[in-house]
């Protein structure tokens, strides 16, 4: 395989989590995780901005994400079921590593979506290639480059969002 095709497949096999950690901007609201519930130091756990349909939402539209890359390309997933496992893991990790920069973020006292830069960028990606990595991962000069990149495709995706009028701040 090419550089740049190597690069190429990263791109794709990350493409659930990006997804995953994109959609709650457009199918979240509601309940959130938390419950409203406190952390002892007296800060909410997550706060409002996590929520359970975020949460199934992003994982479902992730998850159907790489249903739609297997018929697409079925040779780089293998079986249906292992193509299934990944994007599943790949989306929910990218929600829990969301999560536990939430997490993060409201014991430094961040208000809701103020920037935490890398925690931000890169949270979700690494817990996403972390919960990924039994079932299929990538070399590791594939993900330096996603490390590079998804800062990047990150703030774009914002600021994208925030032009929409579906996030309020562009980061």
């Amino acid at each position: 395989m090419g550089f740049v095709s190597s690069l190429l497949w990263a791109f794709w096999y990350i493409l659930p989590a990006y997804v995953a950690n994109a959609s709650p901007v457009l199918v979240g609201g509601g309940r959130p995780i938390d419950g409203g519930r406190h952390w002892r130091d007296g800060r909410r756990v997550f706060g409002d901005g996590k929520t359970w349909r975020g949460l199934i939402g992003g994982v479902s539209l992730g998850t159907l994400t790489g249903l739609l890359q297997y018929f697409i390309t079925p040779g780089f997933y293998g079986a249906l079921k292992t193509a299934l496992m990944l994007a599943f893991l790949l989306s929910f990790g990218a929600l829990l590593g969301d999560l536990v920069g939430s997490f993060f973020k409201r014991r430094a006292n961040l208000p809701r979506g103020a920037p935490a830069i890398g925690l931000d960028q890169l949270g979700f990606l690494i817990a996403a290639l972390a919960l990924a990595y039994p079932v299929k991962t990538l070399d590791s000069g594939q993900i330096i480059f996603l490390l590079v990149v998804s800062p990047f495709v990150h703030w774009g995706a914002n600021y994208f969002a925030y032009r929409m009028g579906w996030k309020s701040v562009p980061w």
